[in-house]
């Protein structure tokens, strides 16, 4: 027995079954309803809708085992047997979180090939694995950016099954998983969830039409979103999500949909009795987002922090184009480590405005912020994928590393950034329809040519080869330079889990100095000083230091409450203090 329902508040949808369209029931708030009594886990189902000319999936499907445009089939969460019973979860503060993309961080790009590679996230020390998004989209591979199946994973990746398996094997490793979701848009091909009811508003964000947040209808809308965050946390034993770009989120009711999220995830962290994370991704520098609801907050658990990444980025390449332009200093440096956000009711000349709002340092823990030195986005988006491997030398890759490991915030890496990996991470898409494949290789080359890159240059996003470039060249592990670079991460990792003043989130113990191409930073008493100058220098650590700890380059020196530090390097000493 299975009983199909769907929302079509202005439709008459009835469910094609075995290639016979059967009538539905019309129940309360636009829902129809259909028990089938030989319907079971394995039957393939459409609904007809007497406005479009095909079958169309259901937008709650759950599988879509021949891609967005076929039909759904039946699937039995209940089925799966899981192994992580006594799995205790994974909290939040204090860990080192890993993005990955499935279909580039193997060969074989499916959920199972992961798999085996989870041994050497265990090796390196990270506690939480975060996928970007795996939900169904057209095609066979792109970021995940586009999905248009908020409740079925890609089956190209491994569908449902392949997605539980790689969660429970993490599980056993002591892994735990934060998926990457997009619910502010739906991608430009296979979205049928609007042919059925009004999901989507008048407005419009970067990506096209908003989401129907709160017009009329909305309800039924939100409770699409919030539905699909309860089914990866609870169905999939998923321990965490990213919530993509929520400034693009258009909400103007009393309660925001942010602020439904976390009361309703909270909800289910009790009865789970295992913590569940949600991670916002804002380009609003808004500390709203992690205040506490008691303090007139959202209460979501931490978000992505730009201003941390466009701080390091540019201090340690040089580069000051477009959002970049503010950034660079060692002051802004500074200011980063110390408040989270550098434009916090400041000026930024890149949008011509003042820009967020200040974080009170006194109340306001650093784990609450994700940092990083590399993501999908500061890699993928640039006009040819380029690392920071491409651009530094190998000591300020070290420099950056330990800047960002020994930092108050939450940090996060990017696959293979451990161990200095050589592939580019370029923007690739693999569209079947031949105008939305050419308008994507258009705009792309377009878009980049306006900042200077001939458009010979920038890599045609549909080209197979792009695609195959981006994926991890895991020989690399064999050399002895990205061996070394390897070794230093988990170092810098183990050293963060062993001393606790390097986990020490609140950001009013923060304290920060520099000089000329030099800086230092008080963390507790522990010190982390950096030289970026290609000579020696002499660096004050305004206490006496007593060990050295870690150290990215020979050479350093103690001298009564100073440290010599050799080109392009840094150092974790402890201190008197």
């Amino acid at each position: 027995m299975t009983t199909f329902e769907v929302w079509a508040p202005e439709k008459s949808p009835k469910l094609r079954l075995d290639d016979q369209e059967h009538e539905m029931e019309p129940g309360d708030g636009g829902w129809w309803r259909l028990d089938v009594p030989t319907a079971g886990p394995g039957t393939d189902y459409a609904y007809v809708l007497e406005d479009v000319a095909a079958p169309v999936p259901d937008p709650r499907s759950a599988w879509q085992p021949q891609g967005v445009h076929g039909p759904s089939r039946v699937y039995d969460h209940a089925a799966f047997t899981w192994t992580d019973q006594r799995w205790p979860g994974r909290q939040l503060p204090g860990a080192v979180l890993y993005e990955l993309h499935i279909g580039t961080f193997t060969p074989a790009g499916t959920f199972d090939a992961a798999i085996e590679r989870l041994d050497h996230l265990v090796d390196l020390g990270v506690d939480l694995v975060e996928l970007l998004p795996v939900n169904a989209f057209n095609g066979e591979h792109n970021w995940g950016y586009d999905g248009v199946c908020w409740y079925a994973p890609h089956e190209a990746y491994g569908g449902p099954d392949g997605l539980k398996r790689f969660v429970d094997a993490a599980h056993a490793k002591g892994l735990g998983v934060v998926l990457d979701v997009v619910y502010n848009h739906f991608g430009p091909s296979g979205a049928y969830a609007p042919m059925f009811a009004p999901y989507l508003s008048a407005g419009q964000n970067t990506w096209g039409s908003s989401l129907n947040l709160d017009g009329p209808d909305s309800g039924e809308v939100r409770r699409y979103i919030a539905d699909s965050v309860l089914m990866w946390l609870r169905d999939y034993h998923i321990d965490g999500l990213r919530l993509d770009a929520v400034h693009a989120l258009h909400d103007e009711g009393a309660v925001h949909l942010l602020e439904q999220l976390a009361v309703e995830v909270e909800s289910l962290s009790t009865a789970l009795r295992r913590p569940l994370t949600l991670i916002a991704e804002s380009d609003l520098n808004d500390p709203k987002l992690i205040t506490p609801r008691e303090a007139g907050g959202y209460g979501l658990h931490a978000q992505w922090d730009d201003d941390v990444h466009h701080a390091l980025h540019s201090l340690l390449t040089g580069e000051r184009q477009g959002y970049y332009g503010d950034f660079g200093s060692l002051d802004c440096l500074r200011t980063v480590l110390e408040g989270a956000f550098y434009h916090a009711g400041t000026w930024s000349s890149f949008r011509n405005r003042r820009h967020g709002r200040p974080v009170d340092r006194q109340r306001t823990a650093g784990h609450r912020f994700v940092a990083f030195l590399q993501n999908h986005d500061q890699i993928g988006n640039r006009a040819i994928g380029d690392r920071l491997t491409a651009t530094l030398s190998p000591g300020l890759l070290k420099v950056g590393a330990t800047l960002l490991l020994t930092s108050p915030f939450t940090p996060m890496l990017f696959m293979g950034e451990e161990w200095a990996a050589s592939s580019p991470w370029q923007f690739f898409t693999s569209h079947p329809e031949p105008e939305l494949a050419a308008a994507v290789q258009t705009g792309r080359r377009r878009e980049f040519a306006r900042h200077g890159w001939a458009e010979a240059d920038v890599p045609d996003p549909q080209d197979p080869a792009t695609f195959q470039r981006s994926k991890l060249d895991w020989s690399e592990l064999g050399k002895p330079e990205h061996a070394e670079m390897l070794a230093l991460y988990k170092k810098l990792i183990r050293l963060r889990r062993e001393v606790p003043d390097l986990t020490d989130p609140w950001l009013s113990e923060v304290e920060v100095w520099h000089g000329d191409q030099f800086v230092v930073i008080r963390r507790g008493r522990h010190a982390v000083a950096a030289n970026l100058a290609e000579t020696p220098q002499t660096v004050s650590l305004r206490a006496v230091p007593s060990a050295v700890l870690l150290a990215t380059a020979d050479g350093v020196i103690l001298e009564r409450d100073r440290v010599v530090l050799p080109p392009e390097s840094a150092v974790v000493v402890r201190t008197s203090r």
